[in-house]
């Protein structure tokens, strides 16, 4: 029987949600290639070639291995380029600054052989789908996913263009999803393509035209390709994952070049949100645009932040639904995110933070007697968005708040059920284990224990389902997303409905003082919960 206060799904309930990729295991890869096509290389250097991932004008990149068995991408040039001097010398120059590139939302270069026949890059292999395929398959991005989506491609050109690189070609093919959040690939070699003698007498261009900043159809008018062209593509991929369309469409590419060059973006159906920083990004004039710094800062400093959801509007109940996983983007991604423009910050000459303060997202009870390089006294040195970003990225303990009772999650041992308690103690202390855009709850009762334990559902017949101990594996029932809830609790932190696809949202039967699971039709889930930071994760025990 359903536990009493339990808000039971309605009829249909769940019919809305729609089918999404199939979360990778720790360690496990989703094969994205197709097979090797009659008469391709099955090596390159000293990789093995296994699969297809895609062609263009540039080359073919193949899935592969290298001689660890580590899945890599690899991209391998088209012969008429590779015959060219010129072209070897700048795509030896373009890879060396592509290499400098640190990891921040961007498949990182691994490997590169300029003088190799022919001449190949490796990099990361990304297991996940394109935002043109996510586009394509399931319709324009959720207003939070988007806003996600919109601060990590950010994120990725504030890392690009901080390296000196240009990425030139930045369209949705080019941002994949992936474990943690997006990853802009195929950046820092475009140029190498471009400038080659070659490829000018043919007057073709490096991009996609749907994407291209008005001065790259007028190389000869004297104003050089910078980073602003980036910026411009910025805008134009974040209003077609809003709309489905690109914001100069026309019925040919000349016409989509001409409208780029002479008319104002097409911006209907994008959130209010973020329209002021697309519009700032597709200027015409390169001058008036801002840099992926400003615009990062602008995108996190709350003007363009996603308006919070309202607790009398089922609406985000049933988009939950739909897309659990990419709306917790907001969270896992923006959140993250935050952290990584920090960090990236750092490789650049400018000293201002990279944002707002998500802060009172996670409070701290470091001691304020705490002695210097002691952990206390670290977490203090740390901002509330860092430690916030910290706990979601998996690297710091956390409390599982729920706010509507005042307690806290606790896991007393294995294959027990999750309670209630006071906060105290290792039982109530948990990490969270990303997995792309969602989430493992990891329990830290026994930091000695050789098996790992995380929060899982377990199915009870003719009963709500229950919040269990489970093995730390990716399954459709450990798999958990964190969206936003429009309250805060009682230290005026943010709040977050947890969410599992396959069985519904975790919640606190006051009444029963148990943690069940369930779908909640349209009407609002019962608890929500906020994090509170514990401290850095204890470090691993001897022989683990």
């Amino acid at each position: 029987m359903p536990l009493s206060g339990s808000a039971r799904a309605g009829p249909g309930a769940g019919k809305l949600r729609r089918s999404r990729r199939p979360v990778p295991a720790e360690g496990e890869r989703v094969d994205m290639s197709m097979p090797l096509r009659p008469g391709d290389r099955t090596r390159l250097g000293r990789y093995q070639l296994t699969g297809r991932l895609g062609e263009g004008g540039m080359g073919t990149v193949f899935q592969g291995r290298d001689p660890d068995g580590r899945l890599v991408a690899i991209k391998m040039v088209r012969p008429e380029f590779a015959h060219e001097s010129e072209f070897r010398a700048r795509f030896r120059s373009e890879v060396n600054r592509a290499k400098q590139v640190p990891p921040f939302s961007t498949a990182e270069v691994l490997d590169a052989d300029p003088d190799h026949e022919p001449p190949y890059l490796v990099v990361e292999y990304v297991d996940g789908p394109s935002l043109a395929t996510e586009i394509r398959d399931r319709g324009p991005l959720p207003e939070t996913a988007l806003h996600g989506v919109a601060v990590g491609m950010a994120t990725a050109l504030t890392a690009i263009h901080g390296a000196g690189v240009i990425h030139r070609d930045l369209k949705p093919s080019n941002v994949l999803f992936a474990r943690g959040g997006i990853k802009v690939i195929d950046f820092g070699i475009a140029r190498a393509f471009e400038a080659t003698s070659q490829h000018t007498r043919t007057d073709q261009l490096v991009g996609t035209v749907a994407y291209m900043a008005p001065e790259r159809f007028d190389p000869a008018g004297g104003r050089p390709v910078t980073s602003a062209a980036d910026i411009f593509a910025w805008g134009a991929v974040v209003a077609y994952a809003a709309t489905g369309r690109t914001p100069f469409a026309a019925e040919s590419t000349a016409a989509t070049a001409m409208r780029i060059l002479t008319q104002p973006p097409e911006l209907s159906g994008l959130p209010e949100s973020l329209r002021r920083p697309v519009e700032r990004a597709l200027a015409k004039d390169p001058a008036a645009r801002p840099t992926a710094r400003e615009l990062l800062d602008l995108l996190l400093a709350g003007d363009a932040r996603p308006p919070e959801p309202v607790a009398a509007d089922p609406a985000p109940q049933r988009a939950a639904r739909r897309r659990p996983g990419l709306l917790a983007l907001t969270t896992a991604g923006v959140v993250l995110l935050t952290a990584a423009g920090v960090a990236v910050a750092r490789y650049l000459p400018r000293g201002t933070d990279a944002g707002a303060d998500p802060g009172a997202a996670a409070s701290s009870d470091t001691s304020p007697g705490a002695t210097p390089g002691s952990p206390a006294q670290a977490t203090a040195s740390l901002s509330a968005a860092e430690r916030f970003a910290s706990i979601m990225r998996g690297t710091r303990r956390t409390l599982i708040h729920i706010a509507e009772a005042d307690r806290d999650l606790a896991l007393d041992s294995d294959y027990t059920e999750v309670t209630a308690g006071n906060g105290t103690g290792a039982k109530s202390e948990f990490a969270l284990v990303p997995v792309g855009v969602d989430f493992l709850i990891r329990s830290l009762h026994d930091p000695a224990a050789e098996r790992e334990t995380c929060l899982g559902v377990k199915i009870i017949p003719d009963e709500s389902a229950r919040l269990v101990a489970a093995e730390c594996a990716t399954t459709k029932a450990t798999v958990f997303s964190l969206l936003r809830a429009p309250e805060t609790d009682d230290k005026k932190r943010p709040t977050y409905w947890i969410y599992n696809e396959a069985y519904g949202y975790v919640q606190w039967s006051p009444a029963d003082r148990v943690l069940f699971v369930e779908e909640v039709g349209d009407a609002p889930p019962l608890s929500t919960f906020s994090f509170v930071d514990r401290g850095p994760l204890p470090s691993p025990s001897p022989g683990r």
